[in-house]
């Protein structure tokens, strides 16, 4: 340090020395006032009642927070030199309490290839799950608990939403538990691609925030009402780019109590015999519909007189009837068929349109169980 700095920082040092005595002599109240006073916690300032619509959504959530689980999996690997086996983790996602049985219900993709699956209640107690049933076709698991005295959730419709109505979807995101989004329906009757070649049918599109970890959680009506099953993001990042995807209740309510009865889903069935490839094949050659390759007996097909496509002497295909729709919806491909068959319940009565020899024919016709 250089002398000028110096002889300043001691100038300075006497002056404040000089200050504070003469301010001592004239009273304790003068030092006082010179002095910074302690810091204080600010002022709150209250606050009016939360409006309606938020202190809906509120209620809402608390509603049904408890209804709402965390499932984590796991996969059982051997050591190939030991032979010691060994629960690794796997993945997690959401579910929701169905009924008082304890069956929960979640997305068929959380539980895929897992060996054992725990689901976590609200209130952090845990319990080994029974896995029940699958639909791949629609994404849906039923799993099931023992114990854990939790409510379902209320079941809505979802037939009748509409774009713009408000909606909620309640998860674990990233593993991060019970959290609460939310949106609207964006929009109604999305198409997905799946595994194995059959896509996703009929999803609502919500712009409500979905990550992974929301898969299997419910999505709600503003009157917390179940409308859907959160399955799926639209992101090329890997994160909620706010367009995510449910499967609508009203499916849901079809599918499931088969998965707990039958631990399978099987659609309605017409009783006739198609296949993609030679569908294909004859819709190159300006036969729009689904070719018809066999009748079953007894079935609804039979009843209404469908007739079968047959083979020539010289192997040529020779079409019969061709369904080209179903209580009013078109139908071009196989696809397209199991989707209109897949709306309705068996033993539900349907309008199904055909093409006979270049003329259109309409029967009502009872749909058969599937098998």
């Amino acid at each position: 340090m250089d002398d000028r700095r110096f002889h300043s920082r001691l100038l300075l040092s006497s002056l404040a020395a000089i200050f504070v005595g003469i301010a001592w002599q004239s009273g304790p109240e003068i030092v006082e006032s010179f002095l910074v006073p302690p810091a204080q916690p600010r002022a709150v300032v209250p606050r009016t009642d939360l409006p309606a619509d938020e202190r809906s959504v509120v209620e809402t959530f608390h509603a049904a927070r408890e209804s709402v689980v965390f499932i984590t999996t796991s996969s059982r690997i051997i050591d190939p030199w030991s032979r010691r086996s060994a629960d690794v983790p796997q993945g997690s996602g959401s579910g929701f309490v169905w009924d008082a049985q304890g069956h929960i219900i979640t997305n068929n993709h959380v539980i895929a290839g897992a060996d054992s699956a725990m689901v976590q209640l609200a209130d952090g107690e845990t319990h080994r799950a029974q896995l029940v049933g699958t639909d791949l076709t629609h994404d849906l698991a039923v799993l099931r608990i023992e114990g854990g005295e939790v409510p379902p959730l209320p079941v809505g419709r979802s037939a009748d939403i509409q774009v713009g109505q408000k909606v909620l979807a309640i998860g674990n995101p990233f593993g991060l538990d019970w959290t609460l989004t939310t949106g609207v329906v964006s929009a109604l009757d999305r198409e997905l691609p799946a595994a194995g070649g059959s896509g996703l049918r009929g999803l609502i599109q919500t712009d409500a925030a979905i990550n992974p970890g929301n898969s299997g959680g419910p999505l709600l009506d503003s009157a917390g009402r179940l409308i859907g099953v959160n399955t799926a993001i639209y992101s090329p990042s890997g994160g909620s780019a706010g367009i995510g995807f449910a499967v609508p209740v009203d499916v849901v309510n079809r599918v499931v109590p088969q998965l707990i009865e039958n631990g399978r889903y099987t659609p309605p069935e017409l009783g006739i015999e198609f296949d993609q490839r030679i569908n294909e094949l004859a819709r190159r050659q300006g036969f729009n519909g689904v070719l018809v390759l066999a009748v079953r007996a007894g079935s609804a097909a039979e009843e209404i007189g469908l007739q079968p496509a047959r083979i020539t002497a010289d192997g040529r295909l020779v079409p019969g009837d061709i369904i080209v729709g179903l209580d009013g919806v078109p139908v071009t491909t196989t696809e397209e068929l199991l989707g209109a068959l897949d709306a309705h319940e068996a033993g539900s009565e349907v309008e199904v349109a055909y093409v006979r020899n270049g003329q259109r024919h309409t029967a009502q016709v009872t749909l058969d169980p599937g098998r």
